[in-house]
């Protein structure tokens, strides 16, 4: 009789997929951290990505939309709430920057600029600097920290899991990253929280057309040490 309840368990177990609890085998859950590293690695094989940015703090925020091939290829606008827009392609190793004149006035210090700025600057990469407001192309989908389950979300219309990760390295803060529970284990957002900080950056348009492309050749000024 004993070796018949086992052959029904077994039989049960396999008719169900190993999906029933005490099944074994794949019905074990996965750790929040699989699930955080499944999900940066789904992510670091797309094609391309729309990544949206918001950081606010007690001086005030920054917005930046990105498009990107997560390598060489991008276009970003960033704005701040101080004043200013930055626009930029990014084409291997080209730039082609376009500032506002509110940019340009309070971030760049030219109070003389009275027009809107129709032109795209054209300069090479390795002549940008992180203080300029530029950005790169890549994206550094790493886990790091200690994960644990948070519970289930939304995100817009798509089921999440919701996973809060803490770093010793950053004790003020806490990270929270929501993976898609169907489908793909997509990285659909993350929010980062302090006393003084809350970034939200939200991804869509997975492995969508790029359509990033250079300006119109009437659209372009060389700068002096670009390339033509």
């Amino acid at each position: 009789m004993r070796a018949m309840g086992t052959v029904s368990t077994a039989l049960v177990c396999l008719l169900a997929g190993t999906a029933l609890t005490g099944c074994g085998g794949d019905s074990e859950e996965k750790s929040a951290g699989a699930l955080l590293d499944e999900a940066n690695a789904t992510m670091r094989k797309l094609g391309s990505v729309t990544v949206d940015i918001t950081n606010r703090t007690t001086r005030g925020s920054v917005t930046s939309h990105l498009v990107t091939d997560l390598g060489s290829r991008c276009r970003s606008r960033t704005t701040w709430s101080a004043g200013g827009t930055l626009e930029q392609i990014r084409l291997g190793g080209t730039d082609y920057v376009r500032p506002n004149r509110a940019y340009l006035q309070k971030w760049k210090k030219y109070p003389g600029v009275t027009g809107e700025q129709r032109l795209w600057v054209k300069t090479p990469v390795d002549q940008a600097g992180s203080g300029d407001g530029l950005t790169s192309c890549e994206r550094p989908f790493d886990s790091f920290g200690t994960a644990k389950k948070g519970g289930s979300a939304r995100v817009g219309d798509t089921e999440a899991l919701r996973l809060i990760v803490t770093d010793k390295a950053d004790k003020a803060g806490t990270y929270t990253f929501y993976v898609a529970a169907e489908g793909k284990p997509y990285l659909l957002k993350t929010v980062y929280k302090s006393a003084a900080q809350q970034t939200t950056t939200a991804f869509s348009g997975f492995d969508a057309p790029l359509g990033v492309q250079a300006p119109k050749a009437d659209e372009v000024l060389s700068v002096p040490g670009g390339s033509r």
